[in-house]
């Protein structure tokens, strides 16, 4: 698996549910990935390349890092840990998704099909 960490600002835009924590608040958030194959790639005997792996999430995680959660999801959401946690494996579903359609899919042998199903 990987890890990468992002800062963040954000608020729960004062919803009584969410007490003190509903105004405006700093978090760290670390993110672990963990990606899972049936079987591994031919020839290098993985699952996905570790240095594309931890590429693909610094992307990802650059466009919350540092910014105001509450202007990167601009209608009200509330980005309570689990909404982030989906977001960001969303995001990452698509860049993966994105390299193995190019050819990129982290396995070793250019086919495209990295271990990433």
């Amino acid at each position: 698996g990987i890890r990468d960490s992002i800062m963040i600002a954000h608020s729960f835009h004062q919803h009584p549910s969410f007490g003190p924590a509903g105004g405006m608040h700093g978090a760290t958030y670390t993110c672990d990935v963990e990606f899972i194959s049936e079987k591994l790639a031919p020839t290098v005997n993985w699952v996905i390349d570790i240095g594309l792996a931890s590429d693909l999430l610094s992307e990802v995680l650059q466009r919350y890092n540092m910014q105001n959660l509450d202007e990167v999801f601009p209608n009200g959401e509330f980005t309570t840990t689990e909404f982030m946690a989906r977001q960001i494996y969303l995001d990452l579903v698509e860049k993966l998704r994105s390299c193995v359609n190019h050819g990129e899919g982290g396995n070793g042998d250019g086919d495209g099909e990295g271990g990433t199903g």
